[in-house]
């Protein structure tokens, strides 16, 4: 069996686990269980929207030189 089928094994078996646990969690009405996942997400996607503007912010510009110079380069 290839790395990336015993990958996928590993994904779907994490997946049924997570899908039981909120099911049970849910049945019992305990919302902790729903309120955990919901965190998790809103944390990884501003981490996600971070990282994005950090990048943003701190990469250099192609045409910064261009920006400096009185004439712009015209190609003939």
């Amino acid at each position: 069996m290839g790395r990336s089928k015993q990958l996928g094994n590993i994904l779907m078996a994490i997946a049924a686990v997570q899908g039981l646990f909120m099911l049970v969690g849910t049945l019992r009405r305990s919302y902790l269980v729903i309120a955990i996942p919901v965190l998790t997400a809103v944390g990884l996607i501003s981490a996600l929207m971070f990282w994005v503007g950090w990048t943003m912010a701190n990469t250099e510009t192609d045409l910064a030189e261009l920006e400096d110079a009185v004439e712009v380069p015209v190609v003939v």
